[in-house]
């Protein structure tokens, strides 16, 4: 039995530090294994040769086998429309703005300066919405400034080429801003030019003979909510007479929400060269129902349900008044005498232009002149008494709507009578 012992004692020994480290962690053994092939010698003398699975090279059945070996990292999967390379390759590049760039400075003196908005020719527009509205429509930008790289992509990339394009941070902008929720990204255009924009397709369709002449209108949002009215209602073209707020002023282009870039806006008009922009035979009328003719030329029972306003504070009451004191024998030829008509009375049947007043100075003497030169009237809006007058953007919306639905009324008419012949 010793002798068996002693001539198996070869044979032995690795088992006896099998048994000796068995305390290591098994698969750290069988990674050993696998990692040099080896001739294992079983108790039996059976041999065994020990060699890498199929397909299998040693180091990676390694790797695999065991945790503590660190992997190797693999790169980054980024889709292509996301790379910066990609973006880079159509020759697009952009600056991060440093501490005290003055081209920052430019932005404010824009947003504040309407001098310096008409000498310079440039606008500024915020946010992703308005810019891509403003693309889409045939602007030319010039720079852009914005916290984040996607926010630009999002943008068409042949509207980009040869614009300035500036990284800054968002708490930048943030002070720039007047948005409550600021987008992160500003845009300065060249002063769109109505002739050359291109105006939505679906807009160019429901286009009506119904044009809008504002009339020193001074606040920024009754105009910005006008001008939303007048793409909404399918005008075909809105005039602005000097006086007015500028429509290009940012909180214009906030209140008008893209308004801008669906309908042809004109503005700093004088009253001689306005005529120009109108159709042949366009009749225009003055929304107004606060002048002492309506009070004179409307029925009793107008008066008595309230159909005239009583306030006395507008600038054509003034022109009225002061032709009380007039001598006897005076002309008075110089007030223009315009028939009052009720807003809901059919006055579509030409082409039609509505001028709104403003509400502090209401409407003009030109404006007046202007609508009994085409053969226009007033158009008075019905309010109860004791109230003053409407909100200027109101009066517009409620006039321009009206006019759609009297449009709208006649083209029916027009084409069941067709269908009759």
């Amino acid at each position: 039995m010793a002798a068996r012992v002693k001539g198996l004692g070869w044979a032995t020994r690795p088992l006896l530090r099998v048994v000796q480290t068995s305390y290591l962690d098994g698969r750290r053994w069988v990674r050993a294994l696998r990692r040099n092939p080896v001739r294992v010698v079983f108790p039996s003398r059976q041999v065994v040769e020990r060699k890498p699975g199929p397909g299998k090279q040693p180091q990676r059945a390694a790797a695999e086998a065991s945790p503590y070996e660190p992997r190797p990292k693999q790169p980054l999967q980024v889709s292509p429309s996301q790379t910066p390379c990609t973006w880079e390759e159509s020759g697009l590049r952009y600056d991060k703005a440093l501490p005290g760039d003055r081209r920052l400075s430019s932005v404010m003196t824009i947003v504040k300066s309407r001098p310096f908005r008409e000498k310079q020719g440039k606008i500024l527009l915020e946010g992703r919405r308005l810019i891509a509205d403003a693309l889409k429509a045939g602007a030319v930008p010039k720079v852009f400034f914005f916290s984040r790289l996607e926010y630009i992509k999002e943008l068409p990339i042949d509207k980009l080429k040869g614009v300035s394009l500036i990284k800054v941070k968002f708490e930048d902008i943030k002070d720039w801003s007047d948005l409550v929720t600021p987008q992160g990204i500003m845009g300065i255009f060249a002063k769109p030019d109505h002739d050359k924009m291109t105006y939505p397709e679906t807009q160019l369709r429901h286009l009506l003979p119904l044009l809008l002449i504002c009339d020193n209108l001074r606040d920024p949002g009754n105009l910005g909510t006008i001008l939303r009215s007048a793409a909404g209602a399918g005008c075909s073209k809105v005039l602005l007479t000097k006086g007015c707020v500028d429509a290009w002023e940012p909180k214009v282009l906030r209140a008008a929400m893209g308004a801008h870039f669906q309908v042809p806006i004109i503005n700093n008009l004088d009253w001689e060269t306005l005529p120009n922009y109108l159709p042949t035979d366009t009749r225009v009328y003055v929304a107004d129902n606060c002048g002492l003719y309506a009070q004179a030329q409307m029925s009793n029972k107008a008066s008595d349900h309230g159909w005239v306003c009583e306030r006395r504070l507008s600038k054509l009451h003034k022109y009225e008044e002061e032709d009380d004191d007039l001598e006897p024998g005076a002309s008075k030829a110089w007030l223009p005498e315009l028939e009052v008509q009720s807003y809901d009375l059919d006055w579509t049947e030409a082409p039609a232009a509505v001028v709104i007043g403003g509400e502090t100075h209401g409407v003009s003497l030109e404006s007046l002149q202007l609508a009994e030169s085409t053969g226009g009237k007033r158009l008075l809006i019905p309010v109860v008494p004791g109230v003053d007058s409407l909100n200027s953007a109101m009066a517009a919306s409620i006039l321009l709507f009206e006019g759609k639905r009297q449009l709208r009324v006649r083209a029916e008419h027009s084409s069941r009578d067709r269908s009759y012949h």
